[in-house]
């Protein structure tokens, strides 16, 4: 039976973008599966109201999977020694680019483990060389570098930066992250935004040890650091991992942490993660009818897409390219055009907005 009071916090919330602490813990704490829907239908509406039917597709090339981190939730790892290492070549990276431009993509999203083998200068060389052949947006996923490689990155032609936070609980994220800081991840994230990057960041749902507190004070902090980009997925264990006899996280929370940030970032680019569709076979619909608007499509070359293992079978769950415009038209959305960056998003609400005014 769905409460009263849900009904009246969601309805404020999807009027307002604006709701208190408690506000939020209480639309995601429901149990109830028809409370839960109805968040979702009313974040599917904001999303129409403020993005429309486009869904925008990302490119990602994932080039190398050698991390010097030990996250404890991540095949990648550096203790992870069951793991087939591998580094994509200058040579492999801009060819796999250029196939990707040809394919219709207009961005290209740059991802790998924290490798110091790949030094701000090859990162910066292979920006100039996919700009100058591709002309496409370029994403960056690399971690936490130095301000002085982010400035040279963004005057290359850099375009967006994605660094997710994983976990807004200071405690949780030390834990979880050894020898790293929360505070030094929120520091890279607003260096990026003072260079002019669109800068994307985001949470996993789920985590051994996170509570719904948590995730709460997740969505307020991408309220309020403004991200154009939130990846919002659950929690995959891996069993090379020390989190390996854990439980996965539960698709309809993570549902609701998307919905949730929908309501309250309007405009904000969210991802219907690969992660999602591990979890179920209609996760991607689901996200989709829940506030997402982006796929991020692994074009990463076969010979090493299986061993990006950051959680078992994210190597085996792409989206067919060529069955994309029928799955989207079969349920009201589109192939979005353009390089679909945030600051374009935005032009066209105010435009939208201005036309409005004009004829009522």
């Amino acid at each position: 039976m769905v409460r009263l009071a849900y009904t009246e916090t969601l309805k404020r919330g999807e009027r307002t973008s604006q709701l208190s602490w408690e506000e939020i813990h209480l639309l995601l704490s429901t149990t109830d599966l028809e409370e839960k829907q109805n968040l979702w239908d009313a974040a599917d509406r904001v999303r129409k109201e403020w993005i429309g039917p486009e869904v925008h597709l990302r490119a990602v090339v994932e080039f190398s999977n050698y991390c010097q981190r030990n996250c404890l939730y991540c095949g990648l790892r550096k203790a992870n020694q069951t793991l087939h290492r591998y580094r994509m070549s200058h040579r492999e990276i801009l060819e796999t680019s250029i196939r990707a431009k040809e394919f219709g993509f207009q961005t290209i999203v740059l991802q790998s483990g924290e490798d110091p083998f790949y030094t701000g200068e090859r990162i910066e060389e292979l920006i100039l060389a996919i700009k100058r052949e591709t002309q496409m947006a370029i994403a960056l996923s690399v971690g936490e570098r130095s301000a002085k490689d982010y400035s040279a990155w963004r005057t290359a032609g850099g375009d967006r930066y994605l660094l997710k936070f994983e976990t807004s609980s200071r405690s949780l994220f030390h834990q979880l992250r050894p020898g790293c800081k929360l505070e030094e991840r929120i520091f890279c994230l607003q260096k990026l935004r003072q260079l002019g990057f669109e800068v994307a960041s985001g949470n996993i749902v789920g985590l051994p040890g996170q509570t719904l507190s948590d995730l709460v004070n997740d969505i307020l902090l991408f309220q309020k650091y403004d991200f154009d980009m939130i990846g919002i997925g659950p929690f995959i264990s891996h069993p090379q991992t020390p989190l390996g006899s854990s439980p996965n996280g539960s698709l309809d929370l993570t549902l609701c942490v998307l919905a949730i940030t929908r309501l309250l970032t309007r405009n904000t680019h969210l991802p219907a993660t690969t992660a999602i569709r591990i979890l179920s076979p209609d996760g991607c619909e689901a996200a989709l009818a829940a506030g997402a608007n982006i796929l991020m499509l692994d074009f990463t070359p076969s010979i090493y897409r299986q061993h990006y293992e950051i959680y078992p079978g994210k190597g085996t769950h792409s989206i067919a390219l060529n069955e994309l415009p029928a799955f989207l038209a079969s349920i009201g959305r589109k192939i979005g055009q353009g390089v679909g960056s945030r600051k374009e998003l935005l032009k066209n609400i105010r435009d939208g907005m201005d036309q409005k005014f004009k004829n009522p």
